[in-house]
């Protein structure tokens, strides 16, 4: 027996003992993979044992120090990875990934996947876009227990829509660990999700309907050992932050924790401290430098040109999908029926749809059915669209992060975008902070185009239900036009909070 308290005995002579079973999973989280058999046992966290019987492998260790973080994360900023092969990663997520033509991680995912694996907390920043879900999801696999009981690990988001874009990333690489998730959010029953949390080991929700199951008794997080926090910075506003706290008081204190953001100004990052302990703070491709990446285009217009700039700008659209974007949920509402009525292949997506609506409206923008979406900030954050070749600000957002945001849904991975900004006179002093915060300014253009008389009368109720009279040809379009808009018109119930 080994007595610790033996002051006789050095410190830096340690008893290292593990299971031989479990080698290779140690060696995998501390991403150890590749070094010889003692440089392993020496780099792992000596621990004080009694000397017991069977299975384990013991061995006295020579003399070395207790390991530095470096050790513990050899992949550094400077010998980043440049393919997952680099990464300690079990064989069925590898084939996966392979499957899907995923070969290169993105910088994000260099940075972060390591520490996570180290079992790490970790804070990371990285713009719209860059492949986040994937940088917490990889690592969140690897840490799960597949034999083990109850929920053992919780994703929040603050929408519906990136609830269901998580898991989809997901599920197919927890299929073949066998690792069974589900997925919590407002606007559908209660019964599937609480007959589904029975046998999760995942759980994916919003804040509010992840806090209702806690609060029924359908959701117990005693044995949650791997926490996310995608969009921190809206997660930890006033909005969300107090129904974040009280779902992290039913999580034991001991467990991973990881806050992934495109933005994390310096209030979220004091708000997140209280929730990590010794957190790395990675920062990669943050907002302001991606703007260049995405062409920006900002017109000065008249109020009375601004539907006639739209049209103009939707026409010339080409191929690819659009995202128009709108600041409140009955103007999107109102705008969309507007452009439906003259013709265009438009829909809404805002909080008041049902969440049925809102999934066949999605469903339509993604499968090209629907190359118009418009939408308020709902669709700015955490949708990825494959191909979105252009996103039109009609109206401002509140904020510079939000802006970020809404650009952010063109130019994802790699490929080329478009940003359109429509001001008017009034914008002017919004705008000015909006740069102030992006630090750059953008170059502006006076939209010169005409305006038809017919177009620069303003919005009404008889113009936006009325429907011209339309060709033979565009039959097709008008019930096109008639189903979409039966959509818009039903809405979810009023006491759901998430968007």
């Amino acid at each position: 027996m080994l007595d610790e308290t033996d002051a006789t005995i050095p410190d830096r002579w340690k008893l290292t003992v593990y299971c031989a079973d479990q080698y290779e999973s140690a060696a995998r989280h501390a991403c150890l993979r590749g070094r010889s058999f003692a440089e392993r046992s020496c780099t792992l966290l000596p621990v004080h044992v009694a000397l017991t019987v069977s299975t384990s492998v013991i061995f006295l260790a020579r003399p070395c120090a207790v390991p530095t973080e470096s050790a513990l994360n050899p992949m550094s900023s400077s010998a980043r990875a440049t393919s997952f092969a680099d990464f300690p990663l079990q064989s069925a997520l590898r084939r996966v990934l392979h499957s899907q033509a995923i070969r290169q991680p993105t910088p994000i995912q260099a940075e972060a996947i390591p520490v996570l694996l180290a079992g790490q907390d970790v804070i990371g920043q990285a713009r719209t876009g860059s492949g986040k879900t994937l940088a917490f999801v990889l690592p969140l696999l690897e840490s799960l227990d597949a034999h083990g009981r109850g929920v053992q690990a919780l994703v929040l988001v603050p929408t519906r829509e990136l609830a269901i874009q998580v898991g989809s990333v997901l599920a197919p690489l927890a299929a073949p660990l066998r690792l069974p998730h589900t997925l919590l959010y407002g606007g559908r029953s209660l019964v599937p999700e609480r007959r589904a949390l029975a046998n999760a080991r995942i759980v994916i929700g919003t804040p509010g309907r992840t806090l209702d199951h806690l609060r029924q008794g359908n959701l117990s997080l005693k044995d949650l050992r791997y926490f996310v926090l995608d969009e921190a910075d809206e997660m930890l506003d006033r909005v969300f932050a107090p129904d974040v706290e009280r779902i992290l008081s039913h999580a034991p204190r001991e467990r991973q924790t990881a806050l992934f953001s495109a933005t994390l100004p310096p209030w979220v990052a004091k708000i997140a401290a209280r929730h990590v302990r010794d957190a790395v703070t990675i920062r990669v491709d943050s907002e302001s430098p991606a703007l260049a990446e995405i062409e920006h285009v900002v017109y000065d217009v008249d109020p009375d040109a601004k539907l006639h700039a739209l049209r103009t700008l939707l026409d010339r659209r080409g191929t690819h999908p659009v995202i128009v974007f709108g600041r409140t949920k009955h103007g999107v509402k109102k705008l969309a029926q507007r452009l439906e009525s003259l013709g265009y292949p438009a829909a809404a997506l805002q909080g008041n749809l049902s969440q049925a609506a809102r999934e066949r409206v999605m469903a339509g923008f993604r499968s090209g059915a629907v190359p118009i979406l418009l939408a308020t900030n709902v669709a700015a954050r955490g949708l990825d669209v494959p191909g979105v070749g252009q996103v039109i600000n009609y109206e401002l957002p509140e904020s510079a992060a939000w802006f970020t945001h809404r650009v952010g849904r063109t130019g994802r991975m790699g490929r080329t975008g478009q940003a359109i900004t429509l001001l008017t006179p009034e914008d002017s002093s919004k705008w000015r902070q909006i740069e102030k915060v992006l630090g750059r300014r953008l170059e502006r253009r006076r939209w010169a185009h005409t305006v038809p008389a017919e177009v620069a009368r303003p919005l009404s109720a008889a113009s936006v239900t009325a429907t011209p009279s339309l060709p033979a040809a565009d039959a097709r379009n008008d019930r096109r036009r008639r189903v979409w808009r039966s959509l818009a018109r039903r809405r979810r119930p009023a006491s759901l909070r998430e968007r």
